[in-house]
């Protein structure tokens, strides 16, 4: 069997053990979180950094287009996102933003963040996330490692489980996505 054979091989094993021992309780409740927040016509604020930026820009359009919740990512707006970089900091950037968007009690954020933040590591949504608790805002997670803050000050923490330690960026922004897709999709069909 060639070296790349075995990679796909393991990598793909990986992922089924990730099937097996995500916890589907914490997703159910990140659900029933979006459910309350469309019945409440609030508003969805995805925020992630690097991929999970990446991520969070496609995750607004499921949001809106399949579970019919008004949804943003505060990174898709690079103008913007440069300016208050530019003119405050990086660490203040989401809460900034999100002070300005005048986020609401009946709000959400949705975090994706491979740690989940520390004073060291995207301490920027970590200070969104201690805003959001601040405003009464709802606080769901998509996150690995330890869980960081985020699992910590987060509503409905969605833990992507450590199966190698090699691999947790790309489990868990990948899981970022599985969970997304299901949780817009579950919506769509309550």
């Amino acid at each position: 069997m060639s070296k790349v054979r075995e990679y796909i091989d393991k990598y793909l094993e990986e992922t089924a053990q990730i099937v097996q021992a995500i916890d589907r309780s914490a997703i159910e409740k990140a659900i029933d979180i979006l459910w309350k927040l469309r019945r409440k016509n609030g508003c969805l604020y995805i925020l992630g950094v690097g991929g999970g930026a990446g991520n969070a820009s496609h995750a607004v359009n499921d949001f809106r287009k399949i579970a019919g919740i008004k949804a943003c990512a505060p990174t898709d707006n690079v103008s913007e996102l440069t300016a208050w970089t530019n003119d405050t900091s990086w660490e203040a950037f989401f809460e900034n933003w999100l002070k300005t968007t005048q986020l609401q009690p009946e709000d959400c954020l949705l975090i994706f963040s491979v740690g989940g933040g520390t004073v060291h590591t995207s301490y920027n949504l970590v200070k969104a996330m201690e805003y959001a608790k601040k405003i009464g805002a709802a606080i769901i997670s998509v996150v690995s490692r330890d869980g960081g803050r985020a699992g910590k000050l987060s509503d409905a923490c969605v833990h992507i489980p450590v199966v190698c330690g090699d691999r947790i960026t790309p489990h868990c922004e990948e899981w970022q996505a599985v969970v997304w897709h299901l949780m817009a999709n579950a919506l769509a069909s309550s």
